[in-house]
């Protein structure tokens, strides 16, 4: 099998369930794909709760949280912070 990159973009439901809908994509196309799951239309109509990018280790890199917005990584509004 052929991976064009290591991340993964998955969907989390009100009901509990999730989904992947992009796997073993590059970081753009990772981070482009959240923004669209994230923008404020595309939800007017959606049971999206939660949606996340993880890399090939499975670690979360990005997680963006219905009523919170980013939760990870941790930034000051402007923009991304260290711990």
């Amino acid at each position: 099998m052929k991976t064009e990159g290591e991340f993964s973009v998955a969907l989390f439901f009100e009901n509990g369930t999730y989904e992947y809908i992009r796997r073993w994509v590059g970081a753009q196309e990772a981070v482009e794909t959240a923004k669209r799951c994230t923008d404020s239309s595309m939800l007017a109509h959606s049971r999206v709760c939660r949606v996340i990018i993880t890399d090939g280790g499975d670690f979360t890199n990005f997680e963006w949280i219905r009523g919170k917005g980013v939760t990870y990584p941790k930034h000051d509004g402007n923009r991304f912070i260290g711990d």
